[in-house]
């Protein structure tokens, strides 16, 4: 029987300094405790704030996709954009999926530049 892992899943605006993504990191982890990995859909996942965020955290991160995936929290935007209701949710889910759980749903940065949310669930 493995462990169950966090990860820590993170959508977030273009123009997001690496402090936004920081921030809502840190509010989530202040909910579910501290991440193994960061999630982020392939076209966020090469962005310079989040690679530099990783290695700051010295944590992977996992490009995964988010289309169609379920999420408690919706966003139009996101949806429009994304094809799913929280790119931070369906990205923490995708990750560990399946039977992945979330332990926080979308927590904004300060700015609202970010958002973060934590999934626990068996590594594939």
């Amino acid at each position: 029987m493995e462990l169950a892992v966090k990860v820590a899943g993170l959508g977030f605006r273009a123009a997001a300094a690496p402090a936004a993504l920081a921030a809502a990191l840190d509010r989530a982890c202040a909910l579910a405790g501290p991440p193994q990995a960061l999630a982020a859909p392939p076209d966020k996942a090469a962005a310079p704030a989040l690679r530099e965020l990783a290695r700051e955290r010295g944590l992977p991160i996992l490009a995964v996709a988010v289309a169609g995936i379920a999420t408690p929290t919706q966003s139009p935007r996101v949806q429009a954009s994304h094809a799913t209701g929280s790119v931070a949710e369906a990205a923490a889910l995708a990750a560990l999926a399946p039977g992945a759980r979330l332990l926080t749903t979308r927590i904004l940065s300060p700015d609202r530049m970010a958002c973060c949310a934590i999934a626990e669930g068996e590594p594939s």
